[in-house]
């Protein structure tokens, strides 16, 4: 499993900076930002050591879902 910015924290390590991750690992969402179904794909992201952001992710409530 790969070592999360939250344990980075946990172990107190202050200069981690995770690995580089395609956006081909992680779906992107199509929740609207600040939405509670954002903020829970974002504390899933967090907790499995991905990118918290991904280049497909709705920005906007414009922004239909993308295709992949």
């Amino acid at each position: 499993m790969q070592r999360s910015v939250l344990d980075a924290i946990r172990e107190g390590d202050w200069d981690f900076e995770p690995d580089d991750i395609s956006d081909t690992v992680h779906p992107a969402t199509p929740a609207l930002p600040g939405t509670h179904e954002k903020i829970s794909v974002l504390a899933a992201r967090a907790e499995r050591g991905l990118p918290l952001w991904h280049g497909r992710d709705r920005l906007t409530y414009e922004d239909l879902p993308r295709e992949r």
